[in-house]
């Protein structure tokens, strides 16, 4: 049944949807302990540190982080392929480009595929700078995110990638929540308008919170 569902359009449709909601709880969590950093250096480290030690003395040091980093990992994976083979499915189903594009297609539609690459690589060059220290500039500081973090928004790279990064997320967020809602069987002529302001509402939080913190950094209130 498993296999059944997988292999059909709605299958895959749905686990975009639950995959990429899972997505957008992450963020939201993640921006949230991100503007800690607007707190001081000794708030935002012991925070880093906090969530090394949730659930402890049940679970042990990092269990539940790396409990949280595989189901992402499963998340984000399952996300990508179903995206994949359902972008090679329409283009099967239509090998010759349409003569008129949709006028009515918004910016953040047309753009989903390209978004979503965009968000792979940032992903990958996020890990390596501010999680593993591969290509941090600065000198990378384990147990020192806070300083990490400076470190990173002191470059106009660092801050280019990001803030670019960003607004994909924000585009992304935009149009992949009101596609979920209705694969999920939530949309309704009573309900669209307040899943497409829900939907707007989020995408300008998540941007405008994310891209606080290399802000904060440039403008010298975080330092």
């Amino acid at each position: 049944m498993a296999r059944t569902v997988w292999d059909s359009t709605v299958g895959k449709k749905t686990v975009m949807a639950v995959s990429g909601l899972i997505m957008l709880l992450y963020l939201v969590v993640h921006m949230i302990g991100n503007l800690k950093i607007f707190f001081g250096a000794g708030e935002f480290n012991h925070y880093a540190h906090w969530l090394r030690t949730v659930g402890e003395p049940f679970m042990h040091y990092e269990w539940t982080l790396w409990v949280v980093r595989v189901v992402l990992v499963l998340a984000v994976g399952a996300h990508a392929v179903s995206a994949y083979q359902l972008s090679r499915r329409d283009i099967k189903a239509r090998p010759t480009k349409y003569v008129h594009k949709k006028t009515r297609a918004s910016y953040a539609t047309r753009t989903m595929r390209w978004g979503g690459v965009i968000l792979a690589l940032f992903i990958v060059w996020h890990v390596l700078d501010l999680t593993t220290g591969t290509v941090h500039s600065g000198g990378f500081e384990s147990g020192k995110p806070y300083q990490n973090v400076v470190d990173t928004f002191s470059t106009w790279y660092g801050n280019t990638l990001y803030i670019v990064a960003m607004l994909a997320v924000g585009l992304h967020v935009r149009h992949g929540f009101w596609s979920a809602a209705q694969t999920l069987g939530a949309g309704s002529r009573t309900r669209d308008r307040a899943l497409k302001t829900t939907a707007n509402a989020l995408a300008l939080l998540l941007t405008a919170g994310f891209i606080a913190v290399p802000v904060g950094v440039m403008t010298g209130v975080v330092s």
